[in-house]
Protein backbone atom coordinates (compact mmCIF):
# COMPACT_ATOMS: atom_id res chain seq x y z
CA UNK A 1 0.00 0.00 0.00
CA UNK A 2 1.41 3.37 -1.03
CA UNK A 3 1.27 6.02 1.66
CA UNK A 4 1.31 9.50 0.20
CA UNK A 5 1.19 12.80 2.08
CA UNK A 6 -1.89 14.97 2.44
CA UNK A 7 -4.23 15.74 -0.44
CA UNK A 8 -7.08 18.22 -0.64
CA UNK A 9 -9.84 18.48 -3.21
CA UNK A 10 -11.54 21.80 -3.84
CA UNK A 11 -14.89 20.75 -5.29
CA UNK A 12 -16.61 17.51 -4.34
CA UNK A 13 -18.22 16.69 -7.67
CA UNK A 14 -17.96 13.73 -10.01
CA UNK A 15 -14.25 14.14 -10.80
CA UNK A 16 -13.33 14.00 -7.10
CA UNK A 17 -15.43 10.86 -6.71
CA UNK A 18 -13.63 9.32 -9.69
CA UNK A 19 -10.20 10.07 -8.19
CA UNK A 20 -11.13 8.78 -4.73
CA UNK A 21 -12.47 5.54 -6.21
CA UNK A 22 -9.39 5.06 -8.39
CA UNK A 23 -7.02 5.63 -5.45
CA UNK A 24 -9.07 3.19 -3.37
CA UNK A 25 -8.95 0.54 -6.14
CA UNK A 26 -5.17 0.94 -6.41
CA UNK A 27 -4.73 0.93 -2.61
CA UNK A 28 -3.13 4.36 -2.68
CA UNK A 29 -3.61 5.90 0.73
CA UNK A 30 -2.81 9.33 2.16
CA UNK A 31 -2.07 10.62 5.63
CA UNK A 32 -5.18 12.75 5.21
CA UNK A 33 -7.73 13.44 2.47
CA UNK A 34 -9.85 16.59 2.75
CA UNK A 35 -12.64 17.67 0.43
CA UNK A 36 -14.05 21.19 0.36
CA UNK A 37 -17.38 22.00 -1.27
CA UNK A 38 -20.04 24.61 -0.58
CA UNK A 39 -22.74 21.93 -0.97
CA UNK A 40 -22.95 19.85 2.21
CA UNK A 41 -25.20 17.19 0.67
CA UNK A 42 -22.52 16.47 -1.96
CA UNK A 43 -19.91 16.11 0.78
CA UNK A 44 -22.05 13.81 2.92
CA UNK A 45 -22.72 11.54 -0.08
CA UNK A 46 -18.98 11.42 -0.76
CA UNK A 47 -18.12 10.62 2.86
CA UNK A 48 -20.72 7.83 2.93
CA UNK A 49 -18.83 6.21 0.06
CA UNK A 50 -15.35 7.05 1.39
CA UNK A 51 -15.65 7.16 5.21
CA UNK A 52 -12.02 8.07 5.92
CA UNK A 53 -12.14 11.46 4.15
CA UNK A 54 -12.51 14.76 5.99
CA UNK A 55 -15.17 17.11 4.64
CA UNK A 56 -15.72 20.83 5.06
CA UNK A 57 -17.99 23.54 3.67
CA UNK A 58 -16.11 26.48 5.19
CA UNK A 59 -12.44 25.66 5.83
CA UNK A 60 -10.99 26.50 2.43
CA UNK A 61 -7.81 27.63 4.20
CA UNK A 62 -7.32 24.16 5.70
CA UNK A 63 -7.66 22.48 2.30
CA UNK A 64 -5.24 24.97 0.75
CA UNK A 65 -2.53 23.87 3.19
CA UNK A 66 -2.36 20.30 1.88
CA UNK A 67 0.72 18.95 0.09
CA UNK A 68 -1.30 18.31 -3.07
CA UNK A 69 -4.32 20.45 -3.93
CA UNK A 70 -6.65 19.26 -6.67
CA UNK A 71 -9.01 21.87 -8.10
CA UNK A 72 -12.13 20.17 -9.43
CA UNK A 73 -14.21 23.23 -10.27
CA UNK A 74 -15.74 24.67 -13.44
CA UNK A 75 -13.48 27.25 -15.16
CA UNK A 76 -15.57 30.32 -14.19
CA UNK A 77 -15.07 29.75 -10.44
CA UNK A 78 -11.43 28.61 -10.53
CA UNK A 79 -9.95 32.11 -10.69
CA UNK A 80 -12.01 33.39 -7.74
CA UNK A 81 -10.95 30.36 -5.71
CA UNK A 82 -7.28 30.89 -6.55
CA UNK A 83 -7.57 34.50 -5.35
CA UNK A 84 -8.91 33.20 -2.02
CA UNK A 85 -6.12 30.66 -1.47
CA UNK A 86 -3.25 32.77 -2.86
CA UNK A 87 -1.76 33.61 0.57
CA UNK A 88 -2.59 30.25 2.17
CA UNK A 89 -0.89 27.82 -0.18
CA UNK A 90 2.50 26.47 0.96
CA UNK A 91 5.50 27.16 -1.29
CA UNK A 92 6.32 23.46 -1.57
CA UNK A 93 2.74 22.32 -2.29
CA UNK A 94 1.60 21.12 -5.71
CA UNK A 95 -1.55 22.55 -7.26
CA UNK A 96 -3.34 20.51 -9.93
CA UNK A 97 -6.08 22.15 -12.00
CA UNK A 98 -8.55 19.80 -13.68
CA UNK A 99 -10.25 22.57 -15.66
CA UNK A 100 -9.93 23.34 -19.36
CA UNK A 101 -9.52 26.87 -20.74
CA UNK A 102 -7.35 28.33 -17.94
CA UNK A 103 -3.64 28.29 -18.70
CA UNK A 104 -0.88 27.67 -16.16
CA UNK A 105 0.40 31.19 -16.81
CA UNK A 106 -2.99 32.72 -16.02
CA UNK A 107 -3.31 30.70 -12.80
CA UNK A 108 0.28 31.43 -11.73
CA UNK A 109 -0.36 35.16 -12.15
CA UNK A 110 -3.52 34.90 -10.04
CA UNK A 111 -1.48 33.07 -7.37
CA UNK A 112 1.22 35.75 -7.32
CA UNK A 113 3.80 33.72 -9.22
CA UNK A 114 3.32 30.35 -7.48
CA UNK A 115 5.38 27.85 -9.51
CA UNK A 116 4.20 24.31 -8.75
CA UNK A 117 1.18 24.10 -11.03
CA UNK A 118 0.08 21.17 -13.16
CA UNK A 119 -2.94 20.82 -15.42
CA UNK A 120 -4.61 17.52 -15.98
CA UNK A 121 -7.61 16.35 -17.95
CA UNK A 122 -8.84 13.11 -16.38
CA UNK A 123 -11.35 10.79 -18.01
CA UNK A 124 -14.30 8.83 -16.60
CA UNK A 125 -12.58 5.46 -17.06
CA UNK A 126 -10.12 6.51 -14.35
CA UNK A 127 -12.85 5.15 -12.03
CA UNK A 128 -11.78 1.64 -13.12
CA UNK A 129 -8.08 2.64 -13.34
CA UNK A 130 -8.16 2.69 -17.15
CA UNK A 131 -8.22 6.46 -17.57
CA UNK A 132 -6.55 8.65 -20.14
CA UNK A 133 -5.22 11.42 -17.90
CA UNK A 134 -2.91 13.79 -19.82
CA UNK A 135 -0.84 16.11 -17.68
CA UNK A 136 1.32 19.18 -18.25
CA UNK A 137 3.51 21.12 -15.85
CA UNK A 138 4.57 24.68 -15.21
CA UNK A 139 8.05 25.19 -16.72
CA UNK A 140 9.24 26.30 -13.25
CA UNK A 141 8.04 23.15 -11.50
CA UNK A 142 11.01 21.09 -10.22
CA UNK A 143 11.57 17.68 -11.85
CA UNK A 144 11.25 15.93 -8.47
CA UNK A 145 7.78 17.37 -7.90
CA UNK A 146 6.72 16.36 -11.41
CA UNK A 147 7.93 12.85 -10.62
CA UNK A 148 5.91 12.77 -7.40
CA UNK A 149 2.74 13.62 -9.29
CA UNK A 150 3.39 11.22 -12.17
CA UNK A 151 4.04 8.39 -9.69
CA UNK A 152 0.79 9.18 -7.88
CA UNK A 153 -1.21 9.13 -11.13
CA UNK A 154 0.40 6.01 -12.60
CA UNK A 155 -2.08 3.50 -11.07
CA UNK A 156 -5.01 5.49 -12.48
CA UNK A 157 -4.39 4.58 -16.13
CA UNK A 158 -2.49 6.16 -19.01
CA UNK A 159 -0.92 9.48 -17.96
CA UNK A 160 0.97 10.99 -20.89
CA UNK A 161 2.96 14.16 -20.28
CA UNK A 162 1.75 16.54 -23.00
CA UNK A 163 2.25 20.12 -24.15
CA UNK A 164 -0.20 22.47 -22.48
CA UNK A 165 -1.59 23.54 -25.86
CA UNK A 166 -2.95 19.98 -26.34
CA UNK A 167 -4.94 19.72 -23.07
CA UNK A 168 -8.21 20.91 -24.63
CA UNK A 169 -7.78 18.54 -27.58
CA UNK A 170 -7.47 15.68 -25.09
CA UNK A 171 -10.56 16.99 -23.28
CA UNK A 172 -12.67 16.66 -26.44
CA UNK A 173 -11.13 13.41 -27.72
CA UNK A 174 -10.50 11.36 -24.57
CA UNK A 175 -12.42 12.92 -21.65
CA UNK A 176 -15.64 13.51 -23.61
CA UNK A 177 -14.81 10.63 -25.93
CA UNK A 178 -16.58 8.05 -23.78
CA UNK A 179 -19.90 9.77 -24.43
CA UNK A 180 -19.57 9.24 -28.18
CA UNK A 181 -19.64 5.49 -27.56
CA UNK A 182 -21.55 4.82 -24.31
CA UNK A 183 -25.00 4.99 -25.91
CA UNK A 184 -23.93 3.06 -29.01
CA UNK A 185 -22.38 0.24 -27.00
CA UNK A 186 -25.41 0.06 -24.72
CA UNK A 187 -27.62 -0.22 -27.82
CA UNK A 188 -25.39 -2.97 -29.25
CA UNK A 189 -25.70 -4.83 -25.95
CA UNK A 190 -29.52 -4.53 -26.03
CA UNK A 191 -29.62 -5.83 -29.61
CA UNK A 192 -27.24 -8.68 -28.78
CA UNK A 193 -29.61 -9.76 -26.00
CA UNK A 194 -32.60 -9.43 -28.37
CA UNK A 195 -30.73 -11.64 -30.84
CA UNK A 196 -30.23 -14.37 -28.21
CA UNK A 197 -27.03 -13.64 -26.27
CA UNK A 198 -27.12 -13.34 -22.51
CA UNK A 199 -25.99 -10.09 -20.86
CA UNK A 200 -22.54 -11.25 -19.72
CA UNK A 201 -21.81 -12.88 -23.05
CA UNK A 202 -22.89 -9.73 -24.93
CA UNK A 203 -20.74 -7.44 -22.76
CA UNK A 204 -17.67 -9.63 -23.15
CA UNK A 205 -18.16 -9.97 -26.92
CA UNK A 206 -18.58 -6.21 -27.43
CA UNK A 207 -15.59 -5.33 -25.21
CA UNK A 208 -13.33 -7.78 -27.06
CA UNK A 209 -14.62 -6.61 -30.45
CA UNK A 210 -13.76 -3.01 -29.51
CA UNK A 211 -10.22 -3.90 -28.47
CA UNK A 212 -9.77 -5.71 -31.76
CA UNK A 213 -11.27 -2.79 -33.69
CA UNK A 214 -8.73 -0.24 -32.45
CA UNK A 215 -5.90 -2.77 -32.72
CA UNK A 216 -6.79 -3.52 -36.37
CA UNK A 217 -7.31 0.12 -37.34
CA UNK A 218 -4.18 1.49 -35.65
CA UNK A 219 -1.70 -1.41 -35.60
CA UNK A 220 -2.37 -3.75 -38.55
CA UNK A 221 -0.20 -1.63 -40.85
CA UNK A 222 -3.05 -1.28 -43.35
CA UNK A 223 -4.56 1.84 -44.90
CA UNK A 224 -8.02 2.92 -43.74
CA UNK A 225 -9.59 1.57 -46.93
CA UNK A 226 -7.80 -1.77 -46.54
CA UNK A 227 -9.12 -2.05 -42.97
CA UNK A 228 -12.66 -1.10 -44.05
CA UNK A 229 -12.47 -3.72 -46.79
CA UNK A 230 -11.86 -6.52 -44.25
CA UNK A 231 -15.62 -6.60 -43.44
CA UNK A 232 -17.84 -7.23 -46.48
CA UNK A 233 -21.20 -6.20 -44.96
CA UNK A 234 -21.51 -2.63 -43.62
CA UNK A 235 -25.03 -2.12 -42.23
CA UNK A 236 -24.44 1.57 -41.37
CA UNK A 237 -22.69 2.51 -44.63
CA UNK A 238 -25.57 4.77 -45.73
CA UNK A 239 -25.37 6.95 -42.62
CA UNK A 240 -21.58 7.06 -42.12
CA UNK A 241 -21.13 10.47 -43.78
CA UNK A 242 -24.02 11.92 -41.76
CA UNK A 243 -22.48 10.65 -38.50
CA UNK A 244 -19.05 12.02 -39.46
CA UNK A 245 -20.72 15.37 -40.13
CA UNK A 246 -22.06 15.40 -36.56
CA UNK A 247 -18.53 14.76 -35.25
CA UNK A 248 -17.20 17.70 -37.27
CA UNK A 249 -20.00 20.01 -36.19
CA UNK A 250 -20.30 19.23 -32.48
CA UNK A 251 -16.70 18.40 -31.58
CA UNK A 252 -15.23 21.41 -33.36
CA UNK A 253 -17.88 23.53 -31.67
CA UNK A 254 -17.06 22.36 -28.16
CA UNK A 255 -13.30 22.55 -28.80
CA UNK A 256 -13.59 26.19 -29.86
CA UNK A 257 -15.64 26.90 -26.76
CA UNK A 258 -13.20 25.41 -24.24
CA UNK A 259 -9.82 26.34 -25.69
CA UNK A 260 -8.01 29.31 -24.10
CA UNK A 261 -9.02 32.55 -25.80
Amino acid sequence: INKMKTIGFIGGGRITKIFLQAFKNAEVSFEKVTVFDTNNAVLVALQTKFPSIHITTDDLAGVAKNDIIMIGLHPPVVMDTLAKIKDLIKKKSILVSLAPKLTIEKMATQLGGFANIARMNPSASTIVNKGVNPICFSPEMPVKKRGTLLKLMKPLGFTPEVEESKIEAYAVITAMGHTYFFFQLEKLKELAIDFGMDKKEAQKAIAEMLKGTSETLFNADLTYNEVADLVPVKPLAEVEETIKGYYDQYLTGIYNKIKPQ
